[in-house]
């Protein structure tokens, strides 16, 4: 089990537009050179954070604002937008289980709530870090660069 790029590539989207905004038209192009990959993928992405009401997009402006202070948008937010996961869990069990089988007939019962406390705690782990943090640590790391 992995989760998608997406997810990251959302989070390297947020850190670019704060740090680039004054500077830079921030298209889908620009952020494409930096995270390397296909302006395609970038704006389905952004369409994705626009869609979850986390981003506007101003068209042909390169003009991407968050919604929210950077302080009220958490990874988790960002991750729901983007790693749509089927029927909201993380894990997929395998379809038909024998039940003849002692093991089968009671596998679901010996894991899902194990399964389930696990995808909450990664969840809830993702509800403590902002884009605000990674504005801040882009920020620490950009000075002790220019040291």
């Amino acid at each position: 089990m992995q989760i998608s790029s997406r997810f990251t590539i959302a989070l390297h989207i947020f850190t670019c537009v704060d740090t680039f905004q004054e500077e830079y038209k921030v298209t889908s192009d620009f952020l494409a050179s930096s995270i390397n990959t296909n302006p395609v993928i970038i704006r389905k992405i952004l369409t994705q954070l626009k869609q979850a009401g986390l981003i506007t997009v101003a068209r042909g402006t390169g003009g991407i604002t968050p919604t929210r202070p950077l302080s009220d948008i958490t990874f988790y937010d960002v991750y729901k937008a983007v790693d749509s996961i089927e029927d909201d869990t993380l894990f997929h069990f395998h379809e038909n289980p024998n039940p003849q089988c002692p093991v089968g007939r009671n596998v679901h019962g010996l894991l899902d709530g194990k399964l389930k406390a696990i995808q909450d705690a990664m969840e809830n782990e993702m509800r403590k870090y902002t884009i605000e943090d990674l504005r801040d640590g882009m920020q620490e790391l950009l000075t002790v660069e220019g040291s």
